[in-house]
């Protein structure tokens, strides 16, 4: 039975409360909690409305905006290949992926007076985030003016983008230039492709690079088993039906710090290590006589300095047979129609010495500043050298100061 003294709720209507207050089924409680649910819902849907418009109207047209490679002080790769052709020498193309690596570069780029082009690759750019690289590219432009360089001539360059989407992506991002790697396909797919990011990228004044000929080894998402040399009868035609900037070549170089297995080498009786096998430079000179003129990339081009490699396996590495490109023969393919050497793996032992030396004598460090500095003053070192000793790409600025 229920208590005397118990409170008679009326008993409900067949009808649903209609939210109204002169509703007779609603007590005063259930009247305001059904009321203030009502409005809650009529905020709840303006509120929708309100962010569905500023997402469309806002937050699109923020991804949306193409930021032009000029407006953060770089520059494509155009006049800077014709003068490296009639000057004889190569520019330096060096990956990096994150702050030591890009302040040693603009270092040693500011230092030797020696135009330069910033590498990322798909992996870097994932890394590093679009929009960070956009903000550290326009930063390192800046930096090289602080450091005395009145104009730099800095380059931000895509390296192996493998689809248009990536390459338009890049390009609305502020790169002036990219590279479509289609090396893998079947060669009309290889120049479909190829054109159809050289007809968007032309479209905002940033420079092409393609590819024929595939290289052996593995760095970041570009691997192969096997190379094969570019054919020369090839390119004329891959070219013409293109419209690239500038073409990479396979003539026996390799991608990583394995670049040639054991077999493939000699062994230096003085030194004990290994050497690699030669490029063909008879390839090279088959494919300059078909495009006089025209600039010419190799990739996969790091020497894997042994005493970097030395230094990381003295202090807990286990860098086996690792071997690159000997410096002579970049030293007489910068001399030819290769304008443009790209260099990644010697930077990455450069900088792994370091912080391995740095933290194996002195095991107290935790401060990421005390081993980045090190690393930072090796990459700094190895750039420098690259750029004076080997590509000969120092006081070879467009109207330098």
């Amino acid at each position: 039975m229920r208590p005397e003294n118990a409170v008679a709720y009326p008993a409900p209507s067949e009808n649903p409360c209609k939210f109204t207050k002169n509703n007779p089924d609603c007590t005063t409680i259930s009247r305001f909690v059904c009321y203030f649910f009502h409005k809650k819902g009529l905020l709840f849907r303006i509120f929708s409305k309100f962010v569905r418009f500023f997402e469309c109207n806002k937050f699109t047209n923020i991804s949306n905006t193409m930021v032009s490679y000029k407006d953060l002080g770089l520059v494509n790769t155009r006049e800077m290949f014709a003068k490296a052709i009639k000057g004889g020498y190569a520019v330096p193309a060096f990956n990096f992926n994150n702050m030591e690596q890009l302040q040693a570069i603009v270092m040693a780029a500011a230092e030797t007076k020696s135009p330069v082009i910033l590498q990322v690759s798909k992996g870097a750019r994932n890394y590093a985030n679009q929009t960070l690289l956009r903000y550290m590219a326009e930063g390192a432009v800046e930096y090289a003016k602080e450091l005395g360089w009145a104009k730099p001539q800095i380059v931000l360059h895509l390296d192996h983008g493998d689809s248009f989407e990536l390459c338009k992506s890049c390009v609305d991002m502020g790169f002036s230039s990219v590279m479509i790697d289609g090396s893998a396909l079947p060669y009309d797919e290889n120049v479909a492709l190829t054109k159809r990011v050289v007809e968007y990228a032309h479209q905002h004044d940033v420079t092409v690079e393609g590819e024929l000929g595939v290289l052996a080894g593995v760095e970041d998402e570009v691997a192969s088993e096997v190379s094969h040399y570019t054919k020369p009868e090839e390119v004329v035609d891959f070219v013409t039906k293109t419209g690239v900037d500038s073409l990479a070549i396979s003539i026996g170089t390799s991608h990583g710090a394995y670049k040639f297995t054991p077999e493939q080498c000699t062994v230096d009786p003085k030194t004990g290590r290994l050497v690699p096998p030669p490029l063909a430079f008879d390839v090279l000179a088959a494919i300059e006589k078909e495009l006089p003129g025209f600039p010419i990339v190799l990739h996969g081009s790091s020497s894997v300095p042994q005493e970097e490699v030395e230094t990381i396996n003295k202090y807990g590495g286990a860098l086996k047979a690792a071997v690159g490109i000997p410096e002579e023969e970049l030293r007489q393919a910068a001399k030819s129609a290769v304008c443009k050497i790209n260099i990644d793996s010697d930077s990455r032992l450069a900088y792994t010495a370091g912080v391995r030396e740095t933290l194996a004598q002195h095991p107290d460090y935790f401060d990421p500043r005390q081993y980045g500095k090190v690393a930072r003053k090796y990459m700094t070192e190895m750039y420098s050298h690259k750029i004076i000793d080997v590509l000969g790409s120092d006081h070879k600025l467009i109207n330098c100061d």
